[in-house]
C-alpha cells in the first residue's frame, strides 16, 4: 500500500509519468510559483480598508467581529412534518437560519397526486402543496425571530405567499419577517431546467414578487440571484459571477419597469455563490464579485449611496466537488471550502454534509457540517480579521485578473442585448456545456486529481457512509393529506380566488402577489395555481 501511495504521489506532482499536473485554477488561470509586488501593482485601486467602495475587501469595517455570518443548513425531505423535526434538531444544535429544500414536483408546480409526480414526492426536498403544509412545517417556530431561506424559483411567488398567509394567520407583523426566497428563473433556463413558464411571464412574476416584498416585507430579501447552480452545472468561476451579475441586471430593470423603486430593490437584492476547491481563486472570486457589482451599479444606475452598492451573498460548498468514493473525505473538502467562504466575506453559509453525494444527509452528517461552521467561527481565528488575505500578492493579482475577465464576459453579453437575449441564443448554455465537458475529461484522464477517486485509492477505498432513505409511505401520506384538505375546504371559495388570479394575470401591469396570497388563503393548491396561470402564460413542464 505504501509503495502504491508513493507512486501516485509522484504522478500528482508531475515528476514522473503522465499525466503531469497543470498549475492552474479550476477556471484555467495560470498560477505562478511565487507572486511579488510586480504582480499586484494596482493595490491602491482597491479600497484601503473593508467597508469602503468598491468593497473588494468586504462590506463592513469590522468584518465578523460585530456579527458572525448566518449559519444555515439546507434541509427538507418527505413531508412537512418530517422536515419540521429536522428543523428543531438543527436549531437545537445552534443553527441560526432555516434553509428550505423543496422536492421536484414543488419546484415545477405539480401537486403530489399528479401522475408526473410519482416517485419524486419528498425525494430531494420537502413536498409542499398547500397552506396546511406550511403550518406543519413551521410548527413550534417563531416566524418573527427566525430567518427563513427558500431555495425555490419558478414557484417562488407561491411559497412566499404561503409564508405571508401563515404569518398573517399567526398575527406576525409582516415587517418583522426575515429571510430570502431565491426567485431566480433565468438561471433555470441556463443551468437547471425547473421552470413552469417562458422567460417573459417568469420575469414578470419575479419582478412582481420583488415589488410586493419591498412594499410589505421590507426586512425580507425577495430575490437571491444564484451563481451556485450555474457553477454546479460546470461553469468556471469567471462565468459563474458574470452570468449571475448579468441576470441581476435583468431583474432590476424588469422590476423598475413594473413600478418598483430602485433604492429598496437594490437594498433587498442578494446573491448566492458556490465555493469550489481552489482556495485562492475562490477567495479572489468573492472579492472580485463585490468590486464588479459596486462599479456596475454606480455606472449604470448613477447610485452613490454606499449601502446600495453592496453585494450581499450566501455561499454554499459545492456538491459537485463531493465524491461517493471514500465519502468521509468530503468532510475535509467541505471544511476547507467553508473556510474559503469565510475568508471571502460571505454573509451567510451552508456547509454540505459528507454523505450528500449519496443521499439526503443523515442527522449525524448534517450535525458535523454545522459544527464545521461553528468551529470556524469560534476556534480558528479566521473570523477575527476582516479580509485576512487582503494584501497577499497572489490573492490581489487573482482578484484583479478575475474582475477584468468578468467584465469582459459581461461585455460579450451586452453586445447581444441583455442576458435574456443571450439565453435565447443559447450562449451561456453552450459555454457551460464546453467547460463542464473539459472539467469532466480532466478528471477522467487524471489531469485533475480527486483524492480517493482517481488517485490515492488506498485501503478503505469505497468506505460506506450511513445512507438516509426517504420512506415510500411519505409520498402516500402527502397525497392522502392533499385529498383530505381538498374535501375540507370550500371549493367555491377556492374557485373564486383562482378566477380572480386568472383575471389579474390577464392584465399586463397588475401585480400577481395579492391574488396569489388570496388563493393560498382559500386553500388552493400549488398545482392549481400554476395550472390557472398556465392558461394565460402557457405551461412548460
Amino acid at each position: 500500500m505504501e509503495t502504491a501511495l508513493k507512486i501516485e504521489a509522484v504522478k500528482i506532482a508531475g515528476e514522473s509519468g503522465p499525466p503531469a499536473r497543470d498549475f492552474k485554477t479550476t477556471s484555467g488561470l495560470e498560477i505562478k510559483r511565487v507572486y511579488t509586488e510586480d504582480d499586484a501593482p494596482d493595490l491602491g485601486q482597491c479600497s484601503p480598508k473593508p467597508g469602503l467602495y468598491p468593497f473588494t475587501r468586504g462590506l463592513y469595517p469590522q468584518g465578523y467581529r460585530v456579527k458572525p455570518w448566518t449559519m444555515r443548513m439546507y434541509c427538507g425531505y418527505g413531508t412537512a412534518k418530517e422536515t419540521n423535526k429536522r428543523f428543531h434538531y438543527l436549531t437545537g444544535h445552534g443553527e441560526t437560519g432555516l434553509s428550505l429544500a423543496f422536492d421536484l414536483p414543488t419546484q415545477i408546480g405539480l401537486d403530489p397526486d399528479d401522475s408526473r409526480s410519482v416517485g419524486e414526492v419528498g425525494r430531494v426536498g420537502v413536498s409542499i402543496c398547500g397552506l396546511w403544509d406550511f403550518e406543519r412545517l413551521f410548527e413550534g417556530i417563531d416566524l418573527a425571530k427566525v430567518s427563513v431561506s427558500m431555495t425555490i424559483n419558478s414557484t417562488a411567488f407561491i411559497l412566499y405567499s404561503m409564508l405571508i398567509a401563515l404569518a398573517k394567520k399567526r398575527g406576525v407583523n409582516l415587517k418583522d419577517l426575515r429571510g430570502t426566497v431565491q426567485n431566480d428563473p433565468l438561471k433555470e433556463y441556463i443551468a437547471r431546467g425547473t421552470y413552469c413558464f417562458g422567460p417573459e411571464p417568469s420575469l414578470r412574476i419575479a419582478a412582481d414578487l420583488i415589488r410586493y416584498s419591498n412594499e410589505n416585507t421590507p426586512a425580507f430579501y425577495p430575490i437571491s440571484v444564484s451563481g451556485y447552480h450555474i457553477r454546479e452545472a460546470g461553469a468556471t468561476a469567471v462565468d459563474e459571477v458574470a452570468f449571475t451579475l448579468a441576470n441581476a441586471l435583468v431583474y432590476l430593470d424588469t422590476a423598475l419597469a413594473r413600478g418598483a423603486r430602485l433604492e429598496p430593490a437594490l437594498s433587498r437584492m442578494s446573491f448566492f455563490f458556490g465555493v469550489h476547491n481552489h482556495v485562492l481563486e475562490e477567495i479572489a472570486k468573492f472579492r472580485a464579485a463585490r468590486r464588479v457589482w459596486a462599479e456596475l451599479v454606480r455606472e449604470r444606475y448613477r447610485v452613490n449611496d454606499p449601502k446600495l452598492l453592496h453585494l450581499r451573498f450566501h455561499a454554499q460548498t459545492c456538491g459537485s466537488t463531493l465524491a461517493k468514493d471514500d465519502p468521509i473525505n468530503n468532510a475535509v473538502r467541505v471544511a476547507l471550502q467553508a473556510m474559503t467562504a469565510v475568508m471571502g466575506g460571505a454573509q451567510s453559509l451552508h456547509t454540505n454534509s459528507y454523505d450528500e453525494a449519496i443521499s439526503i444527509p443523515c442527522e449525524e452528517a448534517q450535525l458535523l457540517a454545522l459544527r464545521t461552521q461553528q468551529i470556524l467561527a469560534l476556534e480558528t481565528g479566521v473570523a477575527d480579521v476582516a479580509d485576512p488575505l487582503g494584501g497577499s500578492y497572489a490573492v490581489e493579482s487573482l482578484t484583479m485578473d478575475l474582475a477584468a475577465r468578468i467584465r469582459e464576459r459581461m461585455a460579450q453579453i451586452e453586445q447581444m442585448g441583455t442576458m435574456t437575449a443571450a439565453i435565447q441564443k443559447g450562449f451561456p448554455q453552450s459555454v457551460i456545456a464546453e467547460t463542464s465537458y473539459e472539467a469532466q475529461k480532466n478528471i477522467e484522464s487524471g489531469k485533475t486529481a480527486v483524492v480517493g477517486v482517481n488517485i490515492l485509492r488506498g485501503e478503505g477505498s469505497g468506505a460506506k457512509a450511513p445512507t438516509f432513505r426517504v420512506h415510500p409511505s411519505l409520498e402516500r401520506n402527502s397525497i392522502y393529506e392533499l385529498r383530505r384538505q381538498r374535501k375540507k375546504r370550500s371549493a367555491a371559495v377556492a374557485r373564486r380566488a383562482l378566477e380572480r388570479l386568472r383575471q389579474v394575470a390577464s392584465q399586463g401591469q397588475a401585480n400577481l402577489l395579492a391574488p396569489t396570497i388570496e388563493a393560498v388563503e382559500a386553500h388552493s393548491t400549488l398545482g392549481e395555481i400554476i395550472v390557472c396561470l398556465g392558461r394565460i402564460f402557457g405551461y412548460s413542464p
